[in-house]
């Protein structure tokens, strides 16, 4: 039944829910079903899913990834990454939903959020659940909870995830190509191990004397960075269309004699790591994954720098680590505590990613297990799979020049016309990471998208995405990359209809 070893399995409780919610969010009657995976290791954690068994079941099943370090549930009556705000959610839409926890459970206290406790790493069983384990594991056990309901496997099965969710997303592709008929991985951590490198290599960088600019500081470099670039689609509304065209000198913001001189310029030292933040890193060894850097994250050319939690973080990252000093030195903490060393009071600055010395080996054996980085897809796709990959061009936690390089091994390794047959690509100008108080907040039905492809053999045609935005009321097309959005110089500035997707300058 279950296609990896595990301690058995057991239903927990089951109940009856009831209809509710009007318009797009309404759902269903539905019988939602928790049960535990047990471990092959004692010493390990449960992997704990929730399953939503629809009355109106339309034979259908949908599959949520996590986000972070996991540890919680996600939730599985809710809509897909950068999902619409005008269409019912997969559970609305009759779908069976499910997700777990990845196989552990965050202290729900944890502070900034349950999704940064990595303490389960010390347990090899949890640390392979996290990696990668977890999801056939779930997969099969809903699958066979969707069977005992229905007396029937579901038609058609897909995943959706974002983050960590959408790196659980091409690994269930490259993993386990027959599972899933169609994936939609948002802004995928996908080499997550390299991005833990770059998270302490940022650490670092931030942590020298004088090199954190203050949120207000951020706050001046995005606005100068928006003012600089912002016209180059043609038009000025606060989304830089064209990220890789944007070219901004941090040095037109220093302070007079270099030195910090308060919150209307940045150091000499301020701007040099922001330039290094915004720049490759390489570091000189080898990964058992092969990979040999991170490329960095777009603060010089529109990264959303309004959340600093997101982003650089509101004080500078120390020993121990402030819980306001950013998602990613935060990352980096748990990582090298509970993944690397394994011992809860080493400090994570003592460690660089460039030259780790003795924790080399150790990190190169994670990167095999984080980073879910095969290009070669084909039995995916022979199996008919779709993948939809999106990111937002002002990621300030997941560079979207990472998902950038991996859709180019990808064309590399399985040839344009191939890759053309099963996968679509879309970057979202002025999208970030969460999707909320962000230049554009994307909302697209990615899943009707994604069910007219497996299911009627048609390819998204003009796709058209929504600024979900509280005040918004404005369309985008969504380009296949390497295009990009520019208006054509009349029309509605607010109407998809008045742009075009174009290459280069």
């Amino acid at each position: 039944m279950i296609g990896l070893p595990t301690g058995g399995g057991e239903v927990t409780a089951a109940r009856l829910v009831a209809p509710s919610g009007q318009g797009p969010a309404a759902v269903g009657e539905h019988c939602q079903v928790d049960a535990a995976v047990h471990p092959v290791d004692p010493a390990a954690p449960d992997i704990r899913m929730r399953v939503a068994l629809p009355t109106g079941w339309n034979r259908k099943a949908m599959m949520f990834g996590g986000g972070g370090y996991d540890g919680v549930l996600p939730a599985i009556t809710g809509t897909v990454p950068y999902g619409p705000a005008d269409a019912p959610t997969p559970l609305g839409r009759g779908y069976a939903t499910f997700a777990s926890d990845s196989g552990h459970q965050a202290a729900p206290d944890f502070r900034p959020t349950p999704l940064l406790d990595g303490s389960f790493g010390v347990n090899d069983e949890a640390l392979r659940n996290f990696a990668g384990d977890a999801l056939k594991k779930t997969r099969d056990a809903a699958v066979f909870l969707i069977h005992a309901r229905y007396g029937e496997k579901p038609a058609h099965s897909y995943f959706a995830g974002g983050s960590s969710g959408g790196r659980e997303g091409l690994a269930v592709a490259q993993r386990w190509p027959t599972d899933f008929d169609g994936v939609i991985a948002v802004y995928p951590a996908w080499n997550a191990a390299s991005l833990d490198l770059f998270f302490g290599y940022q650490a670092r960088l931030l942590a020298q004397p004088g090199a954190f600019p203050n949120p207000a500081k951020q706050a001046l470099l995005h606005r100068s960075v928006i003012k600089a670039c912002d016209g180059i689609d043609g038009l000025a509304d606060g989304v830089i269309s064209h990220e890789s065209g944007c070219r901004f000198t941090p040095w037109s913001l220093r302070c007079p004699g270099g030195g910090d001189r308060g919150d209307t310029c940045l150091s000499g030292r301020q701007i040099r790591a922001v330039t290094a933040l915004s720049s490759p890193l390489r570091w000189p060894y080898r990964l058992a994954s092969g990979e040999r850097g991170y490329p960095g994250f777009p603060f010089l050319s529109g990264a959303d720098m309004t959340t600093p939690l997101l982003g650089m973080g509101a004080v500078a990252p120390a020993d121990p680590m402030p819980k306001d000093s950013g998602f990613g030195p935060q990352f980096w903490d748990q990582w090298v505590r509970h993944f690397v060393t394994r011992d809860a009071g080493f400090d994570p600055l003592a460690i660089d990613p460039r030259a780790p010395g003795p924790w080399q080996r150790r990190i190169s054996e994670l990167s095999a297990l984080q980073d879910v980085n095969e290009p070669d897809l084909r039995r995916f796709a022979a199996n008919g799979g779709k993948l939809l990959l999106l990111h937002g061009t002002a990621d300030e936690l997941v560079s979207h020049r990472s998902t950038v390089e991996y859709f180019e091994r990808v064309q590399r390794t399985m040839g344009r016309h191939a890759v053309d047959r099963f996968v679509r690509f879309y970057l979202v100008p002025g999208a970030n990471h969460v999707n909320v108080d962000t230049p554009f907040a994307a909302g697209w039905d990615s899943v009707g998208a994604l069910e007219t492809w497996v299911e009627h053999g048609q390819a998204p045609v003009h796709p058209v995405v929504a600024d979900k935005n509280p005040t918004a009321d404005r369309t985008r097309p969504l380009c296949r990359y390497p295009t990009w959005p520019r208006y054509d110089g009349s029309g509605d500035p607010d109407s998809a209809a008045s742009f075009t997707c174009v290459r280069g300058r």
